[in-house]
């Protein structure tokens, strides 16, 4: 019985400590690399770009990139996907040999997009960023001649700037993925 005042202050403690709100979790704001470096994943995106835009370490990796296809153009698709047990989409960077540039001014025009900084000579883009039901993203999309380089990120980090993210990530892959074909006028 002596120690019932004591037990009371303890428990009162505990259930005041519960039902506190759970600290949200701490942002990590630092930017992208300004320049491509190992590891990297598909063998052309550097892994930590990835891994600071989408909050996801280590991510399952699929895909891969063939820079002679198609006429020496280039192809392929590349998404990274967390580990965790849903192993949801987090994002994917795609080369196809279909660009046109008729798109890009369409986008800029009618549909609200930015326009990408000059990355690459002879390359033109837009980027934007999105919100669906608390998921947060952003897309840009690149056209050189008859090439294009998309990234879409489908679930960035809540509280980074996802635009920026992957306006960063189109300045470390479209240098890498864009041939010397790509700059040729058809």
């Amino acid at each position: 019985m002596r120690n019932l005042p004591a037990l009371a202050v303890v428990s009162l403690l505990a259930l005041s400590l519960s039902g506190c709100a759970e600290e949200p979790p701490e942002i990590d704001s630092t930017p992208l690399p300004t320049v491509a470096s190992a590891p990297y994943i598909c063998d052309q995106i550097p892994l930590r770009a990835v891994e600071l835009m989408t909050g996801a370490r280590d991510p399952l990796v699929r895909g891969y990139f063939n820079l002679t296809a198609a006429g020496g153009l280039g192809e392929g698709t590349c998404a990274a996907y967390r580990r965790d047990g849903e192993r949801e989409k987090v994002l994917t960077v795609m080369l196809t040999p279909d660009g046109d540039d008729t798109i890009v001014r369409e986008h800029l025009d009618d549909q609200g997009t930015l326009p990408l900084p000059e990355i690459v000579p002879g390359a033109s883009g837009y980027y934007f960023a999105s919100e669906y039901d608390d998921v947060v993203g952003a897309a840009a999309l690149m056209v050189r001649g008859r090439s294009r380089v998309t990234v879409d990120l489908d679930i960035g980090v809540k509280g980074r700037d996802n635009a920026a993210d992957v306006v960063a990530l189109m300045r470390l892959v479209a240098p890498r993925l864009f041939t010397d074909a790509s700059a040729r006028e058809e």
